[in-house]
């Protein structure tokens, strides 16, 4: 008798492997083939930990601290998680409104598996992480996905969000500063939205705050609780440690909100993954209680790494880049080079073509806006040197030079 072959699940039909990772595993293949690959596709910034989190870590491990924690993390860190939002958000959260997770991606997992029933629907605007969408289906909810142009700044509009309700809706997700574009809500923007979603008592919204320290220009960062109290009891906070404080391998995140949300989280997670690593548990209470100074030195260093790559970008024919205010990528339109045709003969009729053409003939890896639901875009993430930064720039204008046809000043 042959073997039946494998049936996946009908939930996975239209998800797969992150768009991401795939460029990242491609750009690294092609590397280790002998090319000379200029990797911009991923959000990871290149610095290394700060020392001080790395040695609370190594002291966790000579004091034996290597053994199973609390579901929800360590009292200690939820203290420390605690002490953060009052310190940096004014906001007062209970140690039994906190939970630990491995990275802020669990914590978006574990809300949509404890929240959605089949056809449950979540609003999130586009451009958005990819991973929003794919979580939404993995728990059998439907992502609803609401265009949101360059000409709006990359923001949902409070008309937009009405339209887009129905009895099903279940949460809107917000991102500030956003992955991919680097968009940031105002507290005027947020109180437009929240206008409709107090009409709206049964809709929660679910803030990811993951980009909360990388914001530029002397802007301001708020989370939605903060500019309306009101919405603490449908509000879920996602935040975490990857970003800010270089630790993306060490995988914490942490989400606040109600109780009872909170606790149907633990229910997924305690069927999942458990705890968190410890070693990275007490590694988060060093980056949340220490020295907070070094956030400050490294998003200047990005601000000043977005303004160059905007400059460069903004000189090539048939790109056209808007400034991002916070986080550490460019959204770039490549609307001018759509139609026009390569050196070999093949047209580019879509932003993934584009991002393809790069890899091809620039050795430079980008992600497409395809997978972020807005097109024709591509995503840059500026978290490379200078000079690195220069040079990939430079490779990106010799190949739109030998593209035909390109439109200037899109």
């Amino acid at each position: 008798m042959s073997a039946v072959d494998f049936r996946p699940a009908a939930r996975l039909g239209a998800i797969g492997v992150s768009e991401i990772l795939q460029i990242m595993q491609l750009a690294s293949k092609l590397r280790h083939g002998g090319h000379e690959i200029i990797d911009l596709s991923a959000g990871e910034p290149d610095f290394d930990t700060p020392q001080p989190i790395k040695e609370a870590a190594a002291e966790a491990m000579r004091r034996g601290k290597t053994k199973y924690t609390l579901l929800d993390g360590l009292p200690e860190l939820k203290d420390a998680i605690r002490t953060k939002f009052r310190r940096d958000n004014g906001l007062d959260y209970e140690a039994g409104e906190i939970i630990a997770s491995a990275g802020a991606k669990q914590v978006l997992f574990n809300a949509m598996v404890a929240s959605l029933d089949p056809g449950d629907e979540v609003i999130i605007p586009a451009p958005f992480w990819t991973t929003f969408r794919d979580i939404v289906g993995i728990a059998r909810g439907v992502a609803v996905e609401v265009p949101c142009p360059a000409d709006q700044d990359f923001l949902l509009r409070p008309e937009q969000l009405e339209a887009a309700i129905t009895s099903r809706t279940r949460w809107l997700v917000l991102n500030s500063p956003s992955n991919p574009a680097g968009a940031m809500y105002s507290p005027s923007h947020y109180e437009a939205l929240f206008d409709v979603l107090h009409r709206h008592p049964g809709i929660w919204v679910l803030t990811d705050d993951i980009y909360e320290h990388i914001v530029y220009d002397g802007a301001a960062f708020v989370t939605p609780v903060g500019v309306d109290p009101a919405l603490r009891s449908r509000t879920l906070i996602v935040n975490g440690v990857s970003k800010a404080y270089a630790m993306t391998g060490w995988r914490i995140g942490y989400g606040c909100g109600p109780r009872k949300l909170i606790g149907s989280m633990l229910k997924v997670q305690s069927q999942a993954t458990s705890c968190p690593c410890s070693i990275s548990q007490w590694a988060t209470i060093e980056a949340l209680l220490g020295p907070q100074d070094i956030l400050r030195e490294r998003c200047a260093i990005f601000q000043q790494r977005r303004d160059r790559v905007v400059e460069l970008l903004n000189r090539i024919d048939g790109i056209d880049c808007m400034t991002p205010r916070g986080a550490f990528y460019t959204y770039a339109s490549c609307a001018g080079t759509i139609g026009s045709r390569t050196f070999d003969g093949q047209t580019i009729r879509t932003d993934t073509d584009f991002a393809a053409y790069l890899l091809r003939a620039a050795n430079v890896a980008v992600v497409p806006g395809a997978p972020f639901g807005l097109s024709p875009f591509f995503r840059l993430s500026f978290t490379e040197s200078p000079d690195v930064l220069e040079h990939a720039c430079g490779r990106i204008a010799d190949a739109c030079a030998r593209l035909r046809g390109v439109r200037a000043g899109t």
